[in-house]
């Protein structure tokens, strides 16, 4: 998330704003002290337009 943050050119407080978070928990989001809810990974992948398995940095090996 930081990363993608970053991109954006935006600040934690920025993205708290825009998910109606506080600051202190997006930080902690973007640190992976804590996990968010279901709904609150839904919105943070659809606010940065990424699927969640991009969010878990999830790779498929198809067989």
């Amino acid at each position: 998330m930081r990363e993608l943050r970053k991109e954006m050119g935006l600040t934690q407080q920025q993205v708290a704003d825009k998910l109606n978070l506080s600051r202190v928990n997006y930080t902690r989001y973007e640190t992976g002290a804590v996990c968010p809810d279901f709904d609150t990974l839904i919105e943070i992948a659809d606010f940065f337009n990424v699927s969640l398995d991009f969010l878990f940095d999830r790779k498929f090996n198809y067989k």
